[in-house]
């Protein structure tokens, strides 16, 4: 299993949300490059990048700050938020990303969904964040009719190699992951899985880790020091 650290992003600056709520967001770190810079040092699998202004607006608010990252670094970058057009995807990948995340998009526009996977394959990748239980949109302000088990069969059917999986309820609290809820989509679909939201020690990481599941997406727990990135990383590398 691969660790994921992740650096959220409002105004250019790294942040935090409780629950997904915006008004309720917190200052992490001062710069985006320099945090992202010791994730790579750590050899973490991924970076995880949101540009949570985008995922509102619908449009690259931190796409600059994003690439200048992916371009820098050795370790690979994904992001998501406000991804919403072909043209948004095409200058993510060509401005050094790796892997590009529908989350609003892949709800509200299958087509594109679809065109991205047929243009990019696994270089796409869906988050699904869910409120009780249900795939939500819009900065996860808005809530669809999708199930989350129903929702990511069909993602499977489509081509979907990677589900990035959030309870938004935990997301923010150090109260742990939905446990339950990754090991039900494990079961449901073959896609890669990527746990997010509440991850908040290395016992987190191992229950995450026999789950078989492809990835853990740590935020908080690494900026208020509950969580050791090289002990988390290290965690996820161990046998089972």
């Amino acid at each position: 299993m691969i660790i994921l650290p992740a650096i959220d992003m409002i105004s250019g600056r790294p942040v935090r949300l409780y629950q997904g709520d915006y008004s309720r967001s917190e200052i992490v770190a001062d710069s985006v490059l320099k945090t992202a810079e010791t994730f790579a040092e750590a050899k973490a699998g991924y970076i995880h990048m949101v540009d949570l202004d985008g995922a509102k607006s619908g449009k690259r608010e931190n796409a600059k700050l994003i690439a200048e990252a992916a371009q820098k670094l050795d370790v690979p970058v994904e992001c998501g938020g406000g991804i919403r057009t072909m043209d948004d995807i095409s200058w993510y990948i060509e401005n050094g990303v790796s892997r590009v995340i529908l989350g609003t998009a892949a709800i509200n526009n299958e087509e594109l969904l679809k065109e991205a996977l047929a243009r990019y394959g696994a270089r796409i990748a869906v988050g699904m964040d869910c409120r009780g239980g249900y795939a939500c949109s819009d900065g996860w302000l808005q809530s669809s009719k999708y199930y989350y088990i129903d929702f990511a069969k069909h993602l499977e059917e489509l081509g979907v190699k990677n589900i990035i999986f959030t309870d938004i309820s935990r997301d923010g609290t150090l109260s742990g992951p939905n446990l339950e809820m990754l090991a039900n989509l494990k079961e449901a679909v073959s896609c890669d899985i990527t746990a997010s939201g509440g991850i908040r020690s290395v016992d987190d990481i191992r229950a995450l880790k026999a789950l078989g599941l492809y990835g853990a997406i740590i935020g908080k727990a690494i900026y208020t020091g509950d969580i050791d990135l090289n002990e988390a990383i290290a965690a996820a590398r161990e046998a089972l």
